[in-house]
Parts: structure tokens; sequence; C-alpha cells
């Protein structure tokens, strides 16, 4: 990236390898600064709002009003008002209403927050811009710097703050990126030029708004190689390299949906340089193609033995199900091929008091009530579990071990969790940790870690199978199922309430409640299914429902707390259940 710093559908990136300001007078002075002040500008000018009516009347020209402000601003850091206003006299005018003046100070600084912050830095180079700051120390530095300077001008025009609030008023994430020539067939030389991501610093309460809050339908397979011959100006995309279970997925992403991206390192393990440098990938997914068409479509490309896929730049996409469910895609349709069977679930390993461990997998689609219960499970279970820890929270698949016995292992780092369906409170603790997304909308979400890739990708034994049922308001929470062909009529109708995370509503099905592979793959899935549950009832794999009742009015949050009660009664053999007294 040659630029210094630019601004994009409401993202502000910083390059700190070309510019880094180090004093007051040079943020002032920066490119970057006369950027944001242009684009505040312009945007107070296209709302008419008053503070553009008071400085539209002292000047007209908006190249002038630029370069006015500028120049007050610099001198407002080492003189008062009075003394701007004795050298320079043209300066009185916008000092004629103090509080009007001291309005713009403040709402040209919260268009700056407003906006998502990026810092990017290239490890290959150092230039003058970045003078050999460590990354992280730097982001720290800007943020000081940036506070400064507001708090000086704010100062200097008599406006004195009483309490002082530490906010992320610097960047909200940093880059730190390397220029690298990927080990990529032919056919991908397109991509070559563009920047790997090598490391990642969040600043919490990291908050992401997008144009949608809902993933619509499913991702279709098509004949024709969808990233072959297009073109890539490696200045507006990076390379963030997942490791999606056990597979090895190139990300690349149009830096104008930089959270899609970045919150990636929330919900996949980033790949280090010694994991890819030679190697080719399994999967390659492109994000945010501007081509102006609504694509969103994988292809097998047999020849490489690859998985890969495109979706366009759209409003209609700027969603992270988007980016997160076409990934898991990918890695479903190549499990497939190598007939591993996908689970659309998550997976608990318990661990009793008495030392007895259980794996439970609880399979559904989305808004099952499968994350929803596993946190009742940590809640109510505290009296009875020594250690529960999430292998997976949304995919996973079942594969065989030795002698052919089932094992199952996870995708995901993290979860993508609506934040109406947690306990009241639980976010707020996850605050320092998590990506929100969307808060004040519906279907909120948080992304957050919870499990380390190596547990992850370990191979686990399967103890219990249940399909989460969020729409059948009689029948026991728990019960199980006599023969494979039971089961089966049940998991592969895939049946839900839909809830709102996507744009279904009311009783809907899709095949073995999994759109990501499955369903596209109906046909190549379907003797792997059989042939896998018929292998858990012959091997004593408990294989039943979980009436969570997600999807019925009024039981949001009780039915996945009786679906947790009802599995900790099952394991632990309890009639009734102990509450750990509470701590003083």
């Amino acid at each position: 990236m040659a630029y210094k710093f630019n601004i994009t559908r409401g993202n502000a990136i910083l390059n700190f390898s070309e510019e880094f300001c180090q004093s007051r007078c040079q943020l002032i002075e920066s490119e970057s600064f006369a950027k944001v002040l242009e684009k505040y500008i312009k945007h107070i000018k296209r709302t008419d709002t008053t503070v553009y009516e008071y400085l539209h009347g002292i000047q007209e020209d908006d190249v002038d009003l630029l370069k006015d402000l500028r120049d007050i601003f610099k001198l407002l850091l080492v003189m008062s008002v009075e003394e701007v206003c004795a050298m320079r006299s043209q300066c009185k005018a916008y000092f004629k209403d103090r509080d009007m003046f001291i309005a713009l100070v403040e709402d040209i600084y919260l268009f700056w927050r407003r906006l998502q912050r990026y810092a990017i830095v290239f490890n290959e180079t150092k230039r003058a811009g970045y003078q050999n700051v460590q990354f992280a120390d730097a982001q720290s530095e800007f943020e000081e710097l940036v506070l400064e300077v507001y708090r000086s001008i704010q100062s200097a025009v008599g406006k004195k703050d009483k309490v002082l609030r530490q906010i992320t008023a610097g960047v909200n994430a940093g880059l730190a990126v390397t220029h690298m020539r990927p080990f990529l067939p032919y056919e991908y030389r397109n991509l070559d030029e563009i920047p790997f991501i090598e490391s990642v610093v969040i600043h919490p309460p990291f908050i992401a708004y997008s144009k949608r809050n809902k993933r619509d339908g499913v991702f279709p397979e098509i004949k024709t190689n969808p990233i072959e011959d297009k073109k890539f100006d490696s200045e507006s995309w990076l390379c963030y390299p997942a490791k999606v279970g056990d597979l090895l997925c190139f990300v690349y992403f149009n830096v104008k949906f930089m959270a899609q991206g970045v919150t990636l390192c929330n919900l996949f393990d980033l790949a280090d340089e010694s994991e890819y440098r030679n190697r080719k990938p399994d999967l390659i997914y492109v994000y945010g193609y501007e081509d102006g068409e609504m694509n969103q479509a994988f292809y097998q490309d047999e020849s490489n033995d690859m998985i890969v896929a495109l979706l366009s730049a759209s409003d209609d996409f700027d969603y992270f199900g988007y980016m997160k469910k076409m990934c898991l895609t990918l890695h479903n349709v190549q499990k497939i091929n190598h007939r591993e069977l996908p689970v659309h679930g998550a997976m608990v390993k318990m661990t009793l008091h008495n030392g007895e461990t259980k794996n439970i997998v609880v399979m559904g689609d989305s808004g099952a009530g499968k994350s929803e219960t596993i946190e009742q499970i940590k809640v109510i279970g505290a009296a009875y579990i020594t250690d529960l820890k999430t292998i997976y929270d949304d995919m996973g698949v079942l594969s065989l071990g030795e002698k052919g016995k089932v094992k199952t292992s996870g995708t995901e780092i993290g979860a993508f969790v609506r934040l109406d369906d947690l306990d009241a409170g639980y976010s707020f603790k996850e605050l320092d940790r998590s990506v929100f997304m969307n808060p004040d909308k519906v279907n909120a979400r948080i992304v957050i870690p919870i499990t380390d890739y190596k547990d992850v990708v370990t191979k686990h034994d399967v103890d219990m199978f249940l399909y989460a049922n969020n729409y059948d308001e009689d029948g026991e929470a728990l019960s199980f199922f006599d023969t494979p062909e039971e089961a089966l009529e049940v998991f592969r109708a895939g049946n839900r309430m839909a809830k709102g995370t996507t744009t279904e509503y009311g009783l809907v099905g899709s095949y073995f409640a999994n759109p990501f592979g499955p369903v596209q793959r109906r046909e190549q899935t379907e003797p792997i299914l059989q042939d896998y549950f018929k292998r858990m009832f012959k091997q004593g794999i408990k294989v039943g429902q979980l009436r969570t009742r997600l999807g019925i009015k009024g039981n949001e949050h009780q039915g996945p707390k009786d679906a947790a009660i009802a599995i900790l009664k099952y394991v632990t053999g309890e009639d009734e259940l102990k509450e750990l007294p509470v701590e003083e």
C-alpha cells in the first residue's frame, strides 16, 4: 500500500509504514488529518448541519475553509484563542461564537471516532513513517497523541473537562502485514501481489457495524472458476491465512470490508508463515470483489484439489455471516470429498468430579439453541463439573479413527453468538475479548474466541450425539432413538423454528440441518450419513434429540436451561441438581 491514509466505506486505514506522527504538530500537518477534515467538511455540507451553516457564513470556499481550520488548530496547540486572534486577525470570525467553535471541535472528534479505524504496517521494511517503533506500542502512542491534540485544543478554546475518559481514540485494530509470494497454482497468479496478514492487534471494545445483520440463502456450486482471470489491485486487498479445522484457507478480502476481515482473527486461527510459505492452500475465498454483480458461489478445482469461492462487493453481502459460512462451506465440501461428515453443531468435553469425561455433540441449524444450551450447562453445572471445554461452537466434522471408531473435531477457535440468547451480562463480562456486531439491532452478535486450536483439531471420541429441536414444546427435554433409521428421519429433515438469524421465518428444514455443503452435495453425503449413523449405534454412542424450545416464544431462556438440566441429570445420574453457594 503506497498511500499514507485512506477512507473507504466508513473505514479509515492508516499506513504506519508511510506516515507515523510523533508530535501534535505533525498530526495536524499530516496528510491523514487533512483527509479526515476534508471528509468531515463534505459530510456536514451534505447533511447541512448548524456547524456547517456557521462555518459557511465565515468562509464559503471549502478548500480555504480546510486550510483555515488546519492553521487555527495548529496555533491552538501552543496559544490561547486571544493570542491566535491577535496574531491573525482573519481568525477572529471563527471565534465570534465560542460555543459554536467548541461544538465544531467536538463534532470533528466524534466524526473521527465513528469511523472504523485501522493501522497497517509492513514488516519487511522500515520506512521513515514507522521509525523502528514496535507496532503495538506505536498504536498506543498514536492513541495518546490523538487524545492529547483533542484535549489541548479543547483547553485552548475554554472547555475544561473535569472527567476524562480514556476511550479508544486511536485505531480499533492494527494489522502487521507482509508481501510474500504464495505457493499458488498458475491459474491464481492474479492473487500473487496481495499482502498477507502476519499478526492482529485489537483494541476492545471492538464494535463493528455492517449494512446487513442477517444472511440469506445457500451458496450454490458452479462449474466455472470464479477467480481465474479476475484482476486485483493489491492496494485494495489483504489476505488472512486461516486455519479452518485442519485445512488451510486463504481468505482474500477487500479493505472496504475491513471489519469482516479483521473479525476473522476471533473465529479462525491465523496461520503462521511457516505453515503456508511452501504449501498450496486447500481453500481460497475472495470476499468483496467489485464486479457490479451479486455472485456468491463456489467451485471445485479438481485439477488443483482445491475448493474456491468468490463473493461480490455489495451492501447485501455486508455481514459477517457471509464471511464465516462460505469458509465453512468450502471446508465441508472438501471433507465430504474425503468421506468425512460435516456436522452443523456444537461439541463440549465435560469432566465430572468423579473424573469421568463425556463428549457431547449437539447438532442443529442456526438458532436451534446449540450455543445457548452449552452456556447454560456452564452456569448450572458448576457443582458437578470439574472442567467444561467447548471444542467447537458451530461446525465440526465426524471422521473415522482406528478400527473405524467415530471421532469428531472442530473448525473454529471462536463462536459467533446471538446477544439476545445469552444470559444478561454475559457479553459485558467478555467485553475485553469480543467483537460486537450491530449491537443495537435485531440478531446482534458477538464473535469471541473460546478454544485453543490444538483442542479444535484433536480427534475426540463421541459419547452423545443429539439433535437440537427448538420447535417441539411437548416431550421430554432429552430423549434417545432406538434405531439408526428412526434417528435419521429427524436428523435428515433438519427442521427448526427460524428465529430471524437468517431471512427465514417459521418452521423450516434443510438437509441434515447443514446448508453449508451437505445441501449442495446431498447425493454424495447421503451414503456417508447412513454409514456414520450405523457406526454410532453399533459403537454404543447415545443418539437422541434435545428439546431446546428456543424457537417457541417465551422459552428463549428457559428452554435451553431445561435442556442443560436434562443433560446434566443424565450424565451425573442425579434426580435433582444442587447449586454452588454464592461467594461472598
